[in-house]
């Protein structure tokens, strides 16, 4: 629940930030001064990619929650337990050991978006958020996919 509020908290954020950054763009835009035309313009990128990157934070998380009720529901989520270091990270060598069976899941089933699933959450719990967040966008365009 603490992720949800952090989350619209942020969002909230950099709405607000859109928002004054757009308002600042127009006031430079009617200025009527070339400098200020240039840097309005160049001020309306800022809040257009801003609210793209917000968009595709916000798609992602939406889908892989709701990907994972999905994996909930039908019992399909991993029970791997492994140890976890005085600083909360989980221990490697256990970590590692789990791959092999994810990654031949994969390649059993390369379009099966519950395996990619599985496999970033192992990434994750591995502390490897990049793979983490690279497998979970397969998994949702995946499953998106077979929807369609």
């Amino acid at each position: 629940m603490s992720a949800r509020i952090g989350v619209a908290v942020m969002a909230v954020l950099l709405a607000l930030y859109i928002v004054l950054v757009a308002q600042r763009a127009w006031l430079l835009l009617v200025s009527g001064q070339p400098v200020g035309v240039a840097m309005g313009v160049a001020l309306i990128v800022l809040p257009l990619v801003a609210a793209w990157a917000l968009w595709r934070e916000l798609a992602f998380g939406v889908g892989a929650q709701r990907l994972a009720r999905r994996l909930e529901a039908e019992g399909a989520l991993p029970t791997d337990e492994v140890d976890v270091r005085p600083s909360g990270r989980p221990d490697r060598a256990q970590t590692d050991a789990l791959f092999p069976a994810y990654r031949a899941d994969i390649e059993t089933h390369p379009d099966d978006w519950r395996a990619w699933f599985r496999l970033g959450l192992a990434y994750d719990g591995a502390g490897d958020r990049t793979r983490a967040r690279q497998a979970m966008r397969t998994a949702i365009r995946l499953e998106r996919s077979s929807r369609a």
